[in-house]
């Protein structure tokens, strides 16, 4: 069927040159459902043109010239205003027609772009962090930990450090996380209380060794923090805030920019201490041997907010282990000096 029923199997006489070097040839022409075919006078088939095809060749002259397309040479003259107009309305409608499907597939293309647009805002950051997370080694991430110390120093100034501090605070690492690597800092500013970074570190505020008599406190925060590196992989935590690109830099180069780790140092400084879930923070404190009860009273002196951890406390007064042999615990206190 065509564009147009009403033009269906139209007929007239045009004069037709298969190329400029061709004489000229009375023919009959067809007009069909989407073709225009060219006859002679007997009705042999001289050729076929596809009607969206066809282009006018001389606008607003007469005998209107047509041509089957740009590249195409042959010609055809027509002098019938019926058959003309015919093939400009039918190749229109038929242009039109096949337009549409060309328009939807431009609007499934286009939603398919923007999904995919969308996902790679949604989903690539999570994903680039997690294949960072998974391939950056030890040794780097020890390199970048000791790089956000640096930073945090500027703040906090230097780490306390004595010969014997530093014996106690390696024992203290050993006893509460023996299958672990890392090290222990005991800082004069800087953190609140602790916190921990990419490689093993965790940083202890010096009021947690001068402020408390009871070894358990700075050993809780210990654990805490420690805990709270298995959650969530503090290289996460870093290039969750560094972003898609400072990821991608790690992953093709393995360095991030000063300016990215100093905003995350100060992210660090600012930051309080939020708990682990307390049968998990219990679970811990009892493998550990080390009694939650001192740690509770020393978040909250009222033990209103940390009851549950003193209910559940999994070693009674008296019972557990020491932390660390009381010559270390001296020594650990003094670790900052006077």
């Amino acid at each position: 069927m065509t564009a147009l029923k009403k033009y269906q199997r139209l007929e007239t006489f045009g004069i037709w040159h298969a190329s400029p070097q061709d004489q000229r040839r009375d023919v009959i022409v067809s007009l069909g459902e989407a073709t225009l075919t060219i006859s002679d006078s007997k009705m042999t088939a001289l050729s076929h043109w596809s009607l969206p095809a066809i282009e006018r060749l001389n606008p607003g002259e007469e005998p209107a010239c047509f041509g089957p397309g740009p590249d195409m040479t042959e010609v055809l003259e027509l002098d019938d205003e019926m058959m003309i107009s015919a093939i400009e309305k039918v190749r229109t409608a038929l242009i039109r027609r096949r337009a549409q499907p060309r328009r939807l597939r431009h609007l499934i293309r286009g939603a398919i772009v923007l999904a995919l647009l969308a996902g790679a805002v949604f989903w690539l950051p999570g994903a680039l962090v997690r294949q960072a997370v998974a391939v950056v080694p030890a040794a780097k991430r020890i390199e970048l930990g000791k790089a956000l110390l640096t930073d945090i120093r500027r703040i906090s100034g230097s780490p306390c450090e004595t010969v014997l501090g530093r014996r106690a605070l390696d024992r203290l690492r050993t006893r509460l996380l023996p299958d672990t690597s890392g090290r222990l800092v005991v800082l004069p500013a800087g953190v609140a209380l602790s916190e921990h970074l990419p490689g093993g570190f965790i940083l202890l505020n010096r009021g947690l060794v001068e402020d408390y008599e009871d070894v358990s406190v700075v050993a809780g925060h210990v654990l805490v923090q420690d805990q709270a590196a298995r959650d969530e992989d503090p290289l996460r935590r870093l290039l969750e805030q560094a972003g898609v690109f400072a990821t991608l830099r790690l992953l093709a180069t393995g360095t991030l920019s000063e300016a990215t780790l100093a905003a995350h140092a100060e992210t660090l400084v600012k930051s309080g201490l939020v708990l682990p879930p307390t049968a998990e923070l219990v679970a811990r404190f009892k493998a550990a041997g080390v009694p939650t009860t001192p740690f509770a009273y020393a978040m909250d002196i009222t033990g209103e907010t940390t009851l549950p951890l003193i209910e559940a406390d999994p070693v009674p007064p008296g019972e557990g282990r020491p932390v660390l042999a009381d010559s270390d615990w001296v020594s650990l206190q003094g670790i900052c000096g006077e």
